[in-house]
């Protein structure tokens, strides 16, 4: 149900539309004959189009004078469809394209930041208690290559190790290299390898014959030091982090995808970015990781490129702007020709071979690409697409205008597939070839709710037959006429407590039925019954006529929910009514069997304010 407040630029439209009615609609018959038919003349508000009166006067709720709408075409009915005259088909530029079935391409747009290829990322840590006495690299950002020194350490353990090393050598050469003597010398050997000397430092330690009180520990890649934990004379204990070193020969570069873009999104897919480091330049990648876990607070994904980075150009923390080109096929489907009867590794997309195998990089089996989401044009049936200026979206529905012939056009709620482009895909309510308006579509929606029928304001809801329920249709025709009452007294600052009404309210809803609905009709109905009840209940509780009036709001919305979807059983209408100032301006709908507006929010201070939208008796599905 929508709140015509919350949509300020289509009350434009509408208003644009009110005042150029006259050009719109076909020209209505001569001055003699109009006068032999004034019965077919109707006087409406071009602010409130549902205001339709059989003479000229104000508007009763804005005080506008009305304006005439002449002719209202039988063959229209309540349906949403209007005729235009060429003229007006002229005037109002109206531009119709065929529905077609191809192949799109989508553009999506990703903003993110380059980042350490975390593999690359290695610790300089401390492995035996001791004492920092020099640092080499004594600031961050300095390049080292692997093996280059960074720090001397004094440990008494470090030198108790090479003193054990060195006596099992004095005691193999006294033993003659026996088994078990030369079994203490390789022990000795591992334990400084453990605590961090290479195997160079071990053999100068052996060549030296003598221990040294230093041992200088050395970088285990070439990179970058990108932190610095230390400094001289630092007392460190096992585990003590150093420096950190960074490989930037291969970099990350961490995009956010937009939730309304991931159907787009597959593993392999090339990527191409750009930096405001570089103008000019362009750089691409292949998309290796999409997060399973989306982020609640910005409604996006993190996706992730692994670049080759040997001129050092892009640097951790630069801003980059990328785009993923997709070839859409439709039902979640890429095209990708270049993929097309390929095998990919699932844990790094960028391996990509000719024939089933294992990752070089992680040894995992490879999938075939249509396994990750792609497919070859030959197998797919091109989408049915429309251009993205055809619909009319409300947020709850999409709206398309279909040219019928010469300047007559029918309002069609469709629904849409996910938007490629320029371009929705469409999943139904059209067919290919059939022709809809691009331009001038809010002109035509203006002119039928002038007019008073369906628009993209105003649809009336669709009915499925699971929601068909003949015994729900009775029990909300009784509930109905029970509200009644209390809308009328509300109308005439009337209320009192009555525990008894949302007992026999209780007594409708829960009665058991004949026949077990359909698990979509017993979920929602279940649901709405629970509103209806504990609404009903609160009101009923009350004394105080506002109180009453907040909880007979919130009754209104569940129960004119449920007549929308189930219908109702009456003899009399059931106008929903809708009073735009109710609630500080928020607005509020309510249910009338009878004609004449009586506002039960506002009651004698402002009865008559409010406009009749509908009458949701004649969404009652007929039935002998």
């Amino acid at each position: 149900m929508i709140n015509r407040r919350t949509l300020i630029p289509i009350a434009v439209a509408i208003f644009a539309g009110g005042l150029l009615v006259g050009l719109f609609l076909r020209p209505g018959p001569p001055a003699a004959e109009r006068t032999a038919s004034t019965e077919s003349s109707w006087y409406t508000c071009s602010m409130h189009p549902h205001i339709r009166q059989p003479e000229p006067g104000q508007c009763p709720i804005c005080a506008m004078d009305l304006i005439a709408v002449d002719n209202l075409e039988p063959e229209n009915g309540r349906g949403s469809t209007v005729t235009l005259s060429p003229h007006a088909v002229k005037l109002a530029e109206i531009v119709a394209v065929p529905v077609e079935r191809k192949f799109v391409t989508a553009e999506i747009r990703m903003a993110g930041k380059v980042d350490f290829d975390e593999p690359g990322l290695h610790w300089v840590s401390t492995r035996v208690d001791g004492r920092l006495d020099r640092l080499y690299v004594d600031y961050v950002g300095v390049p080292v290559t692997a093996g280059d020194h960074l720090a001397d350490l004094y440990s008494p353990q470090l030198l108790q190790g090479q003193e054990e090393l060195l006596s099992a050598i004095a005691s193999a050469a006294e033993l003659d290299s026996t088994g078990y003597a030369q079994a203490n010398v390789e022990s000795a050997q591992e334990k400084l390898r453990r605590w961090g000397l290479s195997d160079t430092q071990v053999q100068a330690i052996e060549d030296r014959g003598r221990p040294t009180d230093h041992v200088t520990l050395l970088s285990p890649i070439s990179g970058v030091v990108v932190q610095k934990q230390a400094v001289e004379g630092m007392y460190v204990k096992t585990g003590t982090q150093i420096y950190l070193v960074a490989d930037l020969s291969k970099v990350w570069v961490k995009f956010d995808a937009y939730e309304s873009d991931l159907a787009w999104l597959r593993y392999g897919q090339t990527v191409s970015f750009r930096t405001d480091a570089y103008p000019g330049k362009q750089f691409q990648g292949p998309l290796t990781f999409i997060d399973p876990v989306l982020d609640p607070l910005t409604r996006t994904v993190k996706v992730r490129v692994i670049l080759d980075n040997p001129d050092g150009l892009l640097k951790p923390d630069m801003f980059v702007h990328g785009v993923v080109e997709s070839r859409v096929a439709g039902e979640g489907k890429v095209l990708a020709a270049e993929l097309t009867g390929k095998w990919i590794s699932p844990m790094h997309p960028e391996i990509v071979k000719d024939h089933p195998g294992k990752c070089d990089v992680c040894g995992m089996a490879l999938q075939k690409a249509e396994t990750l989401g792609y497919t070859e044009e030959q197998e797919e049936q091109a989408p049915l697409v429309i251009p993205a200026t055809a619909p009319l979206i409300t947020g709850k529905r999409a709206v398309v205008y279909v040219a019928q012939g010469t300047g007559r056009y029918e309002g069609r709620q469709i629904t849409l597939g996910p938007r490629a482009g320029d371009h929705y895909l469409v999943r139904s309510g059209l067919e290919e070839g059939e022709r809809v308006v691009v331009r001038g579509n809010f002109k035509i929606d203006s002119a039928l709710q002038i007019l008073a029928k369906p628009s993209m304001m105003n649809q009336p809801e669709a009915r499925t037959p699971e929601f068909d329920v003949p015994e729900l249709r009775i029990r909300l025709g009784q509930l109905a006429e029970e509200y009644y009452e209390l809308q009328q007294a509300l109308s005439q600052d009337r209320h009192e407590p009555d525990p008894e009404r949302a007992a026999r309210w209780r007594t409708i809803l829960e009665a058991d039925l004949a026949a077990e609905p359909a698990a979509p009709a017993r979920e929602l109905w279940r649901g709405l019954t629970d509103r209806i009840a504990r609404n009903s209940a609160e009101l009923s509780a009350t004394g105080e006529i506002e109180e009453a009036r907040t909880a007979f709001a919130a009754l209104s919305e569940a129960l004119i929910e449920a007549v929308r979807r189930f219908g109702a059983d009456s003899e009399r209408p059931i106008y929903l009514l809708n009073c735009p100032m109710a609630f500080d301006g928020q607005g509020s709908h309510w249910l009338q069997a009878e004609r004449p507006v009586a506002n039960p929010y506002y009651g004698s201070r402002m009865l008559r304010c409010g406009q009749v939208e509908d009458n949701l008796a004649e969404l009652r599905p007929s039935h002998e």
